[in-house]
């Protein structure tokens, strides 16, 4: 029964997913900031052509998706040291620079390509598998009936890309089907990363984690902020991140890690660290960046009578868009939690992993997406 479920096209997982909206690789970082705050999604595809000019066909059928971006990406290439201090030079860099150099993070498959395909390119790293929409006569089967606003199109294809979220949401809705697996424990399963786990003390500056969100964005993960005895406290969290704009790179720049945890939280940043990040600036003498701050806040103050018909994009200063928006409470679970708790505590939260603590808080290692789906390759196995 489950290696027939794994049988599906991945299509069937694609029904009613939105286009992706593309980026051109020859953009610039400005375009994709431009990009993401204008289309309110968390990521945009990037593309190895332009599919909005005019391009002869072969050009068109050797264009593929070659990477996605999203505001983390711009946020830690600004908190660079000399793109804080002109910030407006750093936006007019090209895009390329801001793509991770790790190779298949994003892969393309037909849309008959088999489910247990997808699983085995998650399980080499991918993350987001571009699948072509289709248009059918069948009305089940018909995914988008006419081209999406400022979507990709392709030879007059549209995409959309299948994520682990998805594969791991489609496993849990047809469970029962993996008995005993779904109610054995994390621990039994061997499935806690206890190597792999970025994070940083409370106390410590938040630039010192850049490198580690950097990863975490990567992995698709978080940067766990531990106290002196190594419980968790509290998370860094590129989802978060993700939801703010690009002047949260002054308060990575200037806070400490646990005051960054309460700047970017849900709320939006209290007003003594807006200005204490505001203060750090100056005395870096990073006017520049400092100018920045106080143009988007005063943008968003001028939006504000938007926001208030459903107009809402990301606030300034590190605001939140509040239709995405997080606390940066961790989401936990221990050693002894199942298997199917812990895939829906994850979806149920949007995140593709779990923290795994013991009973005082001390942190014991972390759960993944990843993890999950050797899991339900294994057992796969044993039934073939």
């Amino acid at each position: 029964m489950a290696v027939s479920l794994l049988g599906h096209e991945v299509s069937d997982l694609c029904l009613g997913k939105p286009a992706l909206r593309s980026l051109p690789v020859s953009a610039t970082v400005a375009d994709a900031l431009a990009a993401l705050k204008r289309s309110g999604d968390a990521y945009l595809s990037v593309w190895s052509c332009d599919h909005t000019s005019k391009i002869n066909k072969s050009h068109l059928e050797d264009c593929r998706c070659i990477g996605k971006i999203c505001m983390v990406d711009v946020v830690c290439f600004l908190c660079r040291e000399d793109n804080l201090s002109c910030p407006s030079d750093a936006l007019q860099s090209p895009l390329s620079l801001l793509l991770p150099k790790v190779p298949g993070l994003v892969r393309h498959l037909k849309p008959n390509s088999r489910l247990l395909e997808a699983i085995d390119l998650m399980l080499e790293g991918a993350q987001n598998i571009v699948i072509p929409i289709q248009s059918r006569t069948n009305p089940r089967k018909k995914l988008v009936p006419k081209p999406s606003f400022n979507s990709t199109l392709h030879n007059g294809v549209e995409f959309c890309w299948l994520t682990q979220e998805d594969v791991v949401r489609f496993l849990l809705n047809s469970i029962g089907s993996f008995s005993p697996l779904p109610g054995l424990t994390i621990e039994s399963l061997n499935i806690i990363d206890t190597e792999n786990i970025p994070s940083v003390y409370y106390h410590d500056p938040a630039s010192s984690a850049l490198t580690a969100i950097s990863q975490s964005l990567i992995n698709q993960t978080s940067v766990a902020v531990l106290d002196q005895e190594n419980k968790l406290v509290g998370e860094i969290s590129p989802f978060t991140l993700a939801c703010c704009d690009e002047t949260v790179a002054a308060a990575i720049a200037t806070l400490s890690a646990g005051d960054l945890m309460a700047y970017i939280d849900c709320g939006g940043p209290p007003e003594d660290l807006v200005q204490l990040v505001k203060a750090r600036l100056e005395e870096r003498k990073l006017g520049a960046f400092l100018d920045l701050m106080d143009e988007e806040f005063s943008y968003s103050s001028s939006s504000s009578s938007d926001e208030e018909f459903g107009f809402g994009r990301r606030g300034g200063s590190g605001k939140y868009s509040a239709r995405m928006a997080r606390r940066s409470e961790a989401i936990v679970c221990y050693p002894w939690s199942s298997l199917m708790a812990v895939m829906i505590q994850a979806l149920a939260h949007r995140v593709s992993y779990v923290w795994v603590i013991e009973e005082d808080w001390s942190l014991a290692g972390i759960v993944t997406f990843s993890g999950i789906f050797k899991v339900f390759r294994q057992h796969l196995r044993t039934q073939a």
